[in-house]
C-alpha cells in the first residue's frame, strides 16, 4: 500500500495539473513496482513560499528578485 506525500509550494496549481500530478504517481507505483492504485495514495501538501526556503532564503523573496526587471 504505497502513500506517497508530494510537497509543492502553493502558486496556483490547478485542479488539473493536481489529477495530473495524482495519475502519474500512481502510474510509477503500477509500472515500477506493480502495485494495485486501487491502494496507492497520494497526497498533495501545498507549502506556503513563505515556509519554504532554499539556501538562506525564503522561496517569497527568491520569486521577487526573480521578477525585478523581467517584466
Amino acid at each position: 500500500m504505497p502513500y506517497i506525500n508530494v510537497k509543492i509550494t502553493d502558486e496556483h496549481v490547478s485542479n488539473d495539473q493536481k489529477k495530473a500530478i495524482i495519475k502519474g504517481c500512481t502510474q510509477l507505483m503500477v509500472d515500477v513496482l506493480n502495485k494495485d492504485p486501487a491502494t496507492t495514495f497520494v497526497v498533495i501538501e501545498e507549502v506556503s513560499t513563505d515556509n519554504w526556503g532554499i539556501g538562506f532564503e525564503q522561496v517569497t523573496q527568491l520569486r521577487k528578485c526573480s521578477t525585478v526587471g523581467s517584466s
